[in-house]
């Protein structure tokens, strides 16, 4: 039998490393400081976009990765912080940065938290909430073809005016990172910008850290001292191009502002190519746990919240929707407003002026305008006149009592209904009633305190057509 061959030493290094395009990952998010520039007394990175915390956005834009580890970087407001990237159900661990001494001082807090690691470290900021996973794709995608040490996202705005510049070596590499106030005439002229979004080789970024001094005018570590470091050692450092209005970061109230306009710019566009008609795209705000089916058609002014789920058909024009679901061919509006916990029937309306909350309404029933409709049991086919208020509150027991309306009631305008109540089928109510007890099925109540006043005609025609039946089998 023949001897089996050797195998070089090299041969078998490469044999039992693993290819890099397998490597682990893990995703460091720099969220420690507090953002002077928002003048408040909350972390920048838990103020809401769209209803969901900034942080939440950039989360959700690296969940895709499907990193091994998650390290969220805290410090100012770190409870807060923790509790927002908690609510979001991502499986994230967090490092305390005690001090904010700079950027390269937070991703050192990181990387004390993922001792041991090796494989690519992706660094992101906290107040980059327009990330889209397709860019953070690439630039995994680019670092683990190229064997660099490092990988950042640039961009060209046209206006490159308080952004650190890209400054390559000849051969096409990035060779260092200046930050504006440090730039000469002609680096000023780039317009190549470093966007805070960085994959690094672990072994080599902690390597480059330990070198990473506070000689500026601020006292930090600033991470982009780490790519001259790296091309220093001749570690070659690379860029992934990207669009600057998915890189921007957040540095003011007014940025959140555009932030959150371009965030439901494609949250709109999304519905749009799924079937929905949107009348007004740069009115509309849709936040981005709504569903709604195709064909349903959302005019001008409209935001819808939370949970909220719209049916096939539907028309909402002019209306504020919070965590509500709607069922088909419904008309919502104008300047309407559902509150959590309304959920209308098939074929239901809810018109001018109206607020529900808390209310079921059955199919085809409408309440057409200037009512208030709280805490409410609405049954099918009913009709709600206008300026009807359920009265669920009496200020004493701090219970929201229930009104319930049956199936075929109808409402008078301006008719107060004083819950606990109960409207039996078919029953109606007169024009400025106050209901203060229930009314019988098929009765008519009127008045203040309302009283009945006899049987509707459709109880009526019942009633006769019995007796009728009644006199035929004596």
């Amino acid at each position: 039998m023949a001897p089996p061959k050797k195998t070089s030493t090299a041969a078998r290094t490469r044999s039992v490393t693993p290819k890099r395009s397998t490597r682990p990952l893990a995703v460091i998010v720099l969220a420690a400081g507090k953002g002077t520039r928002f003048r408040s007394e909350r972390s920048k990175v838990i103020h809401p976009l769209l209803g969901r915390p900034m942080l939440a956005w950039i989360l959700d834009a690296a969940a895709p990765l499907k990193a091994s580890e998650t390290i969220v970087v805290v410090g100012s407001g770190a409870e807060d912080v923790r509790a927002a990237a908690k609510d979001g159900g991502w499986p994230v661990r967090f490092a305390t940065q005690k001090e904010q001494l700079g950027t390269a001082h937070a991703v050192k807090a990181g990387l004390s938290a993922l001792k041991g690691f090796e494989g690519d470290v992706l660094v992101l900021c906290g107040d980059t909430p327009l990330l889209e996973p397709e860019v953070l794709r690439a630039l995994v995608r680019e670092h683990r073809a190229s064997g660099d040490a490092c990988a950042l996202a640039t961009s060209c705005p046209d206006d490159p005016t308080g952004y650190g510049r890209i400054i390559r070596h000849p051969t096409g590499h990035i060779d260092r990172i200046v930050e504006e106030r440090d730039c000469n005439e002609a680096e000023r002229a780039i317009n190549e910008i470093n966007a805070g979004v960085y994959l690094f080789d672990a072994a080599a970024l902690r390597a480059a850290l330990k070198q990473v001094g506070r000689e500026n005018d601020q006292g930090e570590e600033y991470l982009p001292d780490v790519i001259a470091i790296l091309t220093a050692r001749n570690q070659r450092v690379h860029a992934v191009r990207a669009d600057e209005s998915i890189l921007a970061g957040v540095n003011d109230r007014y940025q959140l502002a555009v932030a959150e306009a371009v965030l439901a710019q494609r949250i709109v566009r999304a519905h749009a190519l799924a079937g929905v008609t949107i009348i007004d795209p740069a009115s509309v705000r849709i936040e981005p746990g709504v569903v709604i089916a195709a064909d349903a058609v959302i005019g001008p002014d409209v935001s819808l919240h939370g949970a909220t789920r719209v049916g096939a058909g539907t028309r909402i024009q002019r209306a504020v929707v919070r965590d509500s679901n709607v069922g088909r061919e419904c008309e919502i509006g104008p300047f309407a407003y559902l509150r959590p916990g309304v959920v209308l029937g098939d074929h239901a309306k809810v018109g001018a002026y109206v607020e529900v909350k808390n209310s079921s309404v059955g199919d085809g029933s409408k309440i057409p305008h200037l009512s208030y409709v709280g805490d409410a049991t609405i049954g099918d086919s009913v009709n709600v006149g206008a300026a009807t208020v359920t009265v669920n509150y009496d200020g004493e027991t701090k219970i929201k009592a229930r009104t319930v309306i049956k199936d075929g009631a109808k409402i008078g305008s301006d008719t107060m209904l004083i819950a606990p109540v109960t409207v039996g089928r078919n029953a109606a109510t007169g024009a400025g009633s106050v209901v203060t007890h229930d009314v019988a099925d098929g009765t008519i109540v009127v008045g203040n305190p309302a009283r009945p006043l006899r049987a509707t005609k459709m109880t009526a025609t019942k009633e006769t057509a019995t007796k009728r039946n009644a006199k035929g089998t004596r």
